[in-house]
């Protein structure tokens, strides 16, 4: 193989990937200091990920509405959408514009112990995450300041610029070694494990960090995201992977973390109570 045609075609590669990106700052730093730059790539656009976030909870709704598990249990419901009125407004602390995002909020009834929150503010809450780790309003405070704050930061979007950009390299490089779907293959996978991976990492550590500053501008005490990741840790049994394995941190290094910021922002939660 010829090096000066490897280095040529991986850098024609690098240099599609790099005119089809732009350089944004999603949210303002806040107490909590995140000011790190984002790359987003121009085939994936804010709209088109809001649009599409969009039409996917619909059909969500819409299936838990047929099997009768849609906001069952109306004082969890009431609970949960209490919560999110104080955080939506906190959240423009990082972002103004998401104080007029389409935000709606609807409980599941599942064992799951999982929430999330879509491109535009469109939340689901599954029952099993309150009921099992028997949360505290600070502690739903906590998931959904996390959650809120993955939407704030578009991380979505992130990671989808991120994974086209990734796969126009891995192909490209493939196809000039003429190792054909097998290297492309392995290279997918080379990606995932030391590149990918920790981007995840950083995406749910700039979460944590953000969720406990809006948590605590609303009112909630910021020290409930630690509580709230050890009852996770100890749901979990202490089991999962080496964490350089893992798409998020170790249940060890975000409590340590989450002590150092949670203390951070406590004047913040001192302001809002009074």
């Amino acid at each position: 193989m010829n090096p000066k045609r490897l280095i040529a075609a991986a850098a024609m590669a690098a240099a599609l990937v790099l005119t089809a990106c732009t350089t944004v700052q999603t949210t303002s730093p806040g107490a909590v200091g995140i000011d790190r730059t984002q790359r987003m790539s121009t085939l994936v656009s804010e709209a088109q990920m809001r649009e599409e976030a969009m039409q996917a909870y619909r059909q969500i709704v819409q299936q838990q509405r047929q099997k009768g598990a849609l906001n069952v249990d109306a004082a969890l419901t009431g609970r949960v959408r209490a919560i999110t009125a104080r955080l939506i407004p906190a959240s423009t602390a990082f972002r103004p514009e998401a104080r007029s995002w389409s935000w709606e909020v609807n409980v599941f009834e599942s064992p799951e112990v999982n929430a999330w929150v879509m491109p535009g503010g469109k939340i689901g809450v599954y029952s099993g995450l309150v009921k099992k780790l028997n949360l505290t309003d600070d502690e739903i405070a906590a998931v959904l300041g996390h959650e809120i704050a993955h939407a704030l930061r578009e991380h979505a979007r992130e990671r989808a610029s991120e994974q086209i950009g990734a796969q126009v390299l891995i192909t490209g490089a493939a196809t000039v070694l003429g190792a054909g779907q097998a290297g492309t293959d392995l290279g997918n996978v080379f990606y995932k494990t030391f590149f990918g991976l920790p981007n995840s990492r950083l995406h749910e550590t700039e979460a944590d960090r953000i969720g406990v500053e809006i948590a605590a501008r609303a009112g909630y005490d910021p020290r409930a995201a630690i509580t709230l990741w050890q009852k996770m840790a100890s749901q979990a049994g202490g089991g999962g992977g080496p964490e350089f394995l893992s798409t998020h941190p170790s249940p060890e290094t975000r409590i340590r973390d989450l002590q150092v910021y949670a203390e951070r922002v406590m004047p913040l939660y001192q302001q809002a109570r009074r």
